[in-house]
């Protein structure tokens, strides 16, 4: 039954250097800081700005039309591609082109197993990614050939470190030619960023000399983080001019965590340039996390990058924390030059349901009210989705404070209201009704009934109690990384999300139920260290094994930016249980992790569900127009570009251990038979 159960689930300040000498952006582009009324006051803002484009060509060539240069193509990750070879009316001539095997796959459950979720990169004539045992892999895009690789736990000499979810990498080149003139940057689970020759795969050595680690910099190990745990870099840093930047995932299950402090490095020496800690001074001691564990966003045109933090630690208890963050679940803006806030807002109130932000901050321009807006949209584990102005944080559509549950933990003190997104609709339903509970018998719907009446449930953001809490959507989301795209000439966004619900029981020390500890995903039993408390989350499933939330359990959803109203939603993937897939006629849909990929050719390319198959969708209307079966589950964000004349679409089938699913290590690429 385990194995059955968790294949129905769904399953991441202070600056102690000085922050070097960069140049303040505000005073050099598009003439921000100066305060001129006249008409050559005027024509001075407009030279500035053109004198500015043109040192970032000059700094930073443009990449060749039909690359994919970061993990949502373009550096504000709006996983949109102008491509349109393959499109609505001949897509369904798609054809396996070639398939690449890393040879990096653990068959274990949960933890100990890998878990594909890269998007790899098209830039410098190659196809860039890596793999959850730390290699980096440089292939043919149009054969699929590799053509060098590179092995993170042979070169630190670190056979031990273990498997982890790694995003994919970033490149970077210079004016210059020679030895690492283009870099790929890749992180690992020990928190370091190796910088790579894009050419062949040998470490840069100028990079992190001065540390005595000549290759990489350890954003552990060389820095004071203030707390506990480990730490590591699973999402893609993001590279604007000459830094690389990079966030963390950390261990938030002890009270004192470490503090989720933003780095950003000189890409050819690696010296420190800047950092930010989420984390107030005066918590550090007590209290850590509020990282950045999803992809980073950059607004080259403003200078700014845009974070998606997470919730301090831990994640189900925060009676240790005080007042907290003003940046913990916070999207931020910080200024490129010297890590200064430029502005932010909080999106879950001391979060105690594991409500951090999990996906890229869309950049995007949308059609609203009759113009195009410069926005970033973030979108949140409850389905909800805000909106605000780049330059300045003031939503688009409203957003209302609204009471919600309080705590009856001791020690801890729920915070009073919550932000909701009021106008724009929500991915999936906002609350659960037990009438409309689930099961595939009567007994089965009656179990679930019973089982809600047992636990707590006060509507949204319903706090962990020692009875046990449900919370919905699931710890998992609702969306999770990778898990929106916009379409520019459609004015759509297109959204994956999960129907999904986990219950959240908080146990003394001594309680006989705070027994084994469970490192699986799924089901996950844990002691939160430095707390009074253990934690257990686990799904809310019927005794076989089915999701008691009523279905779709996987969907995919097109927003009309314009009105804020839904365009289409359809049930995504089909589900899997007793060794089978059920029909795609039940409408059930599946869990599902990963997210879409949208191009020009008027098609949005998605797989993340638990059946293994890739599909192309019309995005007009949401008709599935192909498939193909994978490998293993494509539990990874798609992505395209051109070689050789013909367009491939790609997609990574690795599966996830930590929902159970098959497992493999394939890139699969597809294209249209060749004239």
């Amino acid at each position: 039954m385990p194995g059955r159960v968790s294949y129905w689930l769904l399953g991441g300040k202070r600056l102690t250097e000085p922050a070097g000498n960069l140049v303040d952006r505000r005073h050099s582009f598009a003439g921000r800081s100066l305060r001129f009324d006249s008409r050559e006051g005027r024509a001075y803002r407009r030279a500035v700005r053109w004198i500015s484009l043109l040192a970032c060509c000059l700094i930073a060539p443009p990449l060749a039309a039909g690359d994919w240069p970061a993990y949502g193509n373009d550096p504000g990750g709006s996983q949109y591609s102008d491509l349109r070879q393959i499109d609505r009316d001949n897509v369904r001539r798609l054809r396996q082109a070639w398939e690449h095997h890393s040879g990096d796959r653990i068959d274990a459950p949960g933890l100990g197993g890998t878990s594909y979720e890269v998007t790899p990169i098209h830039a410098n004539g190659r196809l860039y990614y890596c793999t959850p045992l730390h290699k980096v892999i440089a292939l043919d895009p149009a054969t699929g050939e590799e053509q060098w690789r590179f092995d993170a736990r042979a070169a630190a000499a670190d056979p031990e470190m273990p498997p982890g979810p790694c995003r994919g990498v970033a490149y970077w080149e210079s004016e210059n030619e020679g030895a690492c003139a283009r870099r790929v940057f890749a992180g690992d689970m020990r928190g370091r960023l190796w910088a790579l020759d894009a050419d062949d795969g040998q470490p840069c050595t100028d990079f992190g000399a001065a540390g005595g680690h000549p290759g990489y910099v350890h954003s552990d190990a060389d820095f004071d983080n203030h707390g506990e745990g480990w730490w590591a870099i699973t999402s893609p840093p993001a590279v604007y001019r000459d830094l690389v930047i990079t966030g963390s995932a950390l261990d938030d299950t002890v009270a004192n965590a470490k503090d989720g402090i933003l780095r950003a490095f000189d890409t050819r020496s690696g010296e420190l340039r800047w950092a930010f800690n989420p984390v107030p001074a005066k918590l550090s001691a007590q209290t850590g996390g509020g990282n950045a564990w999803a992809p980073l966003s950059v607004d080259v045109e403003h200078g700014l990058l845009f974070v998606p933090f997470t919730s301090l630690s831990t994640d189900h208890f925060g009676g240790l924390r005080g007042a907290g963050s003003p940046y913990a679940d916070a999207v931020t803006a910080l200024d490129l030059a010297d890590g200064q806030v430029r502005w932010q807002r909080q999106l879950v109130h001391h979060d105690l349901f594991d409500y951090d932000l999990p996906s890229q901050p869309l950049l995007v321009s949308i059609l609203k009210d009759g113009r195009r807006r410069e926005v970033a949209i973030q979108v949140v584990k409850t389905g909800e989705i805000f909106v605000f102005d780049r330059a300045n944080g003031e939503p688009l559509f409203p957003i209302e404070e609204r009471p919600a549950p309080a705590s009856t933990v001791p020690g801890e003190q729920a915070a009073e209201t919550q932000p909701r997104s009021t106008g724009i609709q929500p991915v999936l339903p906002q609350a659960l009704q037990r009438d409309e509970l689930f099961g595939l018998t009567l007994l089965d719907r009656e179990w679930c009934r019973r089982r809600f009446d047992e636990l707590r449930y006060d509507g949204p953001f319903t706090p962990p109690d020692t009875r046990g809490s449900l919370i919905y959507p699931s710890t998992r989301g609702g969306p999770n990384w990778g898990s929106a795209a916009y379409h520019p000439g459609e004015n759509l966004l297109i959204v994956r999300a999960d129907r999904l619900a986990s219950i959240v029981t908080l146990f003394q020390p001594d309680d006989p139920a705070a027994q084994p500890v469970s490192t699986d995903y799924s089901d996950r039993l844990l002691p939160l260290r430095g707390t009074p408390w253990w934690v257990r989350v686990r799904p809310f499933l019927s005794p076989l094994g089915v999701p008691c939330t009523p279905p779709p359990w996987g969907t995919l959803t097109a927003i009309d930016m314009a009105s804020g109203k839904q365009r289409w939603q359809r049930e995504l993937g089909q589900a899997r249980g007793f060794g089978l897939t059920l029909p795609a006629a039940t409408g059930w849909g599946s869990p599902s992790l990963g997210g879409p990929l949208v191009t020009a050719g008027g098609l949005v390319f998605i797989a993340a569900g638990m059946d293994g198959h890739f599909r192309a969708l019309d995005i007009v209307d949401g008709r599935e127009l192909w498939h193909k079966p994978l490998p293993a589950p494509g539990m990874a964000v798609p992505m395209t570009y051109m070689a050789g004349g013909r367009q491939f679409v790609v997609i990574a089938a690795g599966g996830n251990a930590s929902l159970g699913t098959p497992l493999g290590d394939a890139i699969v690429a597809f294209a249209l038979p060749a004239d």
